[in-house]
Parts: C-alpha cells; sequence; structure tokens
C-alpha cells in the first residue's frame, strides 16, 4: 500500500494535471511532473522540483525516466482517449500499485477501469456538479466521497436552533448528521456532539445521501 509520503509522478501538465502537481508539492510531496510538450513543462518548473519532457505512450520514455520506481502515478491527459488508454496500460503492464487516471466520459472511465486504472476522476464534471449546488441552493460548501454520500457546508435551520443537538432528533426525522461545527464569531470548525447548541451565525458540516442533505438545506 502506497504512502502518503511516496512520492507521486504526474503525466499531463494540461490544467488539471499542472494544478494537482502544483498543490501536491505545496502539501509536501515529492512530484514527478511528466509531458510531451517542451512549451508545457517549462511553464511549472520552477515550482516544481522535477519537471521532464517524455512521452508517456512510450514504454521506453517511461523506463528512462524511472517510473516503475513510483508507487503512485496519475495520468492526466483525460482529453486524450488513445494516448490516456495507452500510458495507463502501460503503466499497469509495469505493476504500478496505484494508477489514477482523469476520464471524460463514462466510457472512458470502463475503459481505464479494464486496463488497470485502480481509481478513476472527473474533476470538470464534479466541479461542476459541486458549483451547481452552491449556486441553486443554500450550501456553502459540497463534497461527494461517492455517489451515495455527500458533506455539506451550510447554516443551521431555525428547528435545530438553540436546542442541543441529541435533542433535536435530526437523525431519525431528516437522515443527516452534524458532524462539525464553526461556532458564531470563530474562526475554526470543532466536533459537534449531542451538547452542542447551535446559533443562527454558526455554520455546520452536515453527512447524509445527497438527496437527503439536499432537503435539509431548503428547511433554512
Amino acid at each position: 500500500m502506497a504512502s502518503h509520503k511516496d512520492p507521486v509522478a504526474v503525466l499531463g501538465l494540461g490544467r488539471f494535471g499542472t494544478a494537482l502537481a502544483l498543490e501536491l508539492a505545496r502539501g509536501g510531496t515529492e512530484v514527478l511532473a511528466v509531458d510531451n510538450r517542451p512549451d508545457i513543462v517549462q511553464r511549472p518548473s520552477g515550482q516544481l522540483g522535477q519537471v521532464v519532457i517524455a512521452d508517456a505512450t512510450d514504454a521506453d520514455a517511461l523506463g528512462e525516466i524511472g517510473i516503475a520506481d513510483f508507487s503512485r502515478v496519475v495520468v492526466a491527459i483525460g482529453g486524450h482517449l488513445e494516448a490516456s488508454i495507452l500510458a495507463t496500460a502501460l503503466l499497469s503492464e509495469l505493476g504500478i500499485r496505484d494508477i489514477w487516471a482523469k476520464a471524460v466520459t463514462r466510457q472512458q472511465a470502463t475503459i481505464l477501469s479494464r486496463i488497470g486504472a485502480h481509481h478513476v476522476v472527473f474533476p470538470e464534471q464534479e466541479m461542476g456538479e459541486r458549483i451547481a449546488h452552491l449556486v441553486a441552493g443554500r450550501l456553502l460548501d459540497w463534497v461527494e466521497l461517492d455517489p451515495q454520500w455527500v458533506f455539506a457546508k451550510t447554516k443551521p435551520p431555525r428547528e435545530i436552533v438553540g436546542v442541543p443537538l441529541g435533542q433535536t432528533g435530526l437523525r431519525k426525522k431528516h437522515h443527516v448528521t452534524v458532524v462539525s461545527v464553526k461556532p458564531e464569531n470563530s474562526s475554526s470548525y470543532t466536533h459537534a456532539d449531542y451538547d452542542t447548541v447551535l446559533t443562527y451565525g454558526a455554520e455546520i458540516v452536515i453527512a447524509g445521501r445527497p438527496a437527503e442533505v439536499e432537503r435539509f438545506v431548503e428547511l433554512q
């Protein structure tokens, strides 16, 4: 199993790959960033430790940059179907233990999974869905762990303000759980428990199924 301290290789430096590589580096992860376009490679070179020009669909090129030494590799070239499939297949053949791949369509995701990707992500779709929830409702943030479970940041509805959470019957009535709260005039979140009493100015993080979370938020 890969450790969070293990270095990560990111193949493809489009917007998604570049943003991912930079964020990993900011978090202290050693990153090898790879792209076959010299002009693209130059852009993040000053912010990343290792940026190389190589063709991720060429087995010899991957060998030369030592890709087999990485336990985690991200194929961030989802917009180019053939290249994405070839790169993922090569990584699978090399026995990379943790392959992440970007997909644009469900069909592409199915193919990538079948040829060896352990995780497939849809960054554009997921971001679009998240923003849609924020624009359409009263949510402050929305994070989907999987299609059946989400975390959402919102304000507490009237019915649970001023009452200890343990007395609200929240989980039984609405099938959601308040997992964290940022009290009014506070700059940070803390655990929510049965004795927590919410005010109108507080922010809460709730967990539950998407439809039930959406219904609860509409109680405001």
